[in-house]
């Protein structure tokens, strides 16, 4: 695995990088769809023209767990990374991220680095402390593998759990969208409560925005926060731009990557390689997410670039840089190629497992397998065919399993009931 400290392969290549303008009351922003489709457009058409492709680095695993779901075997030379840490952002399908890692370590008898007595957090909004790790303290457990319940980023105290040679990684979401899912399931806070719209809470936001509430971290800014970053930062804020770098050499420093919500598909790729890992390793079915939601308008956008600036800049510069390390990791050619084998590989255990597609979750048949709800619109769910047998039905069954379920099974398997 490369190192942390290695900028050629890990640094996110910053030099050359586009400038994205500051926001200003002077000068409005552009909207902020048009700037990402704008930064999209130069960094997919880096990748897309690179005529640079990488060897496909596939696992050599001692005793590899066989399934009964795939059929492909990975061969090849480079060993498998089993010490991993991800910082689950909120609201950015980190659950279907969750649910990969789940599943990974599961069959090989990982050990995860989990909150202490059945706790789906560590306690979050709080830094992070080894000391929420179960089993840490008491030196019950000798050796941890992976963590990757919600935080917020600590990496000193990370670094007593987890070993040297440990993979940092996270993913980041448009936060215009961002903010939308997070009104939408965060309704109930205190900084969204008293709002009847999204825009509402824009135009009031300033006024009576309250960080000494521990919620008011979801609304504003959250995806810094989860960093380890304060959030209460604006466009106008005098500090803005030595912050925004403070806080990019940060997450450069420390991060081996940083995966995007919006290219799922080809940030998983990316992690396979990263990882030295198989297609079947990152296959997955999406978790957690709404029945329905709303992009919203043009000017509703820009004040949600305005309002969460940081967010928007971090995103913008880890959206470009992304597309850099495709190049340099992957390969343009080898990319299309893998994203589309994941799919038909996902295709295919949609027709083995499944019954039908996502599910509202008064119509999931198992309540083992319905989400947790939360918020205003429904978490969907699947249901598994009834017809499945033996370790055909309990890896369909894994592929499904909501986090909170399957991080309580962990939980059982580690430490007994």
């Amino acid at each position: 695995m490369p190192s942390r400290n290695d900028t050629r392969t890990v640094g996110f290549l910053t030099s050359g990088d586009s400038e994205t303008p500051t926001p200003t009351e002077e000068q409005p922003v552009e909207s902020s769809f048009g700037l990402l489709q704008r930064l999209q457009k130069l960094g997919k058409s880096m990748f897309l023209n690179t005529q640079t492709e990488a060897d496909e680095q596939h696992v050599t695993p001692g005793e590899e767990p066989k399934s009964h779901l795939v059929s492909q075997a990975p061969d090849g030379v480079c060993k498998p990374q089993n010490h991993i840490v991800f910082l689950k952002t909120h609201k950015t399908a980190s659950s279907t991220m969750v649910n990969i890692l789940y599943r990974y370590g599961d069959a090989r008898n990982l050990t995860f680095g989990l909150p202490l007595q059945r706790n789906s957090q560590f306690y979050y909004p709080g830094w992070f402390s080894s000391s929420y790790v179960q089993g840490f303290v008491s030196k019950a457990v000798k050796e941890f593998h992976i963590i990757c319940n919600h935080m917020r980023f600590n990496k000193p105290e990370l670094e007593k759990v987890m070993p040297n040679d440990t993979f940092y990684f996270s993913i980041m979401r448009h936060p215009v969208t961002m903010l939308e899912s997070a009104f939408t399931y965060y309704k109930s806070i205190h900084a969204f409560h008293a709002s009847n719209s999204l825009e509402d809470f824009l135009d009031s936001g300033l006024r009576n925005e309250n960080p000494s509430v521990a919620s008011s971290s979801y609304a504003h800014n959250n995806m810094a926060f989860d960093f380890g970053f304060n959030n209460n930062v604006s466009h106008i804020s005098a500090d803005l731009e030595e912050r925004v770098a403070a806080a990019v050499a940060a997450i450069e420093r420390d991060f081996d990557l940083i995966l995007i919500t919006e290219y799922f598909d080809e940030s998983v790729v990316m992690l396979k390689h990263m990882l030295c890992w198989s297609l079947d390793d990152v296959v997955s079915f999406k978790l957690n997410s709404r029945s329905e939601s709303h992009r919203p308008l043009p000017h509703i956008e820009d004040k949600i670039a305005l309002w969460n600036t940081l967010d928007w800049r971090l995103y913008a510069h880890f959206n470009t840089t992304f597309w850099q390390r495709v190049n340099s990791v992957v390969g343009g050619e080898e990319m299309v190629r893998e994203v589309e084998r994941l799919r038909r590989l996902r295709e295919r255990l949609q027709e083995e497992c499944l019954q039908g597609g996502l599910v509202n979750p008064g119509d999931v048949k198992d309540r083992k397998m319905k989400p947790y709800q939360n918020g205003a619109a429904p978490i969907q769910g699947y249901n598994v065919k009834p017809d499945l047998e033996g370790q055909t039905k309990i890896e369909c069954e894994q592929l499904i399993t909501p986090e909170l379920q399957y991080s309580n099974k962990l939980y059982t398997k580690q430490f007994g009931n």
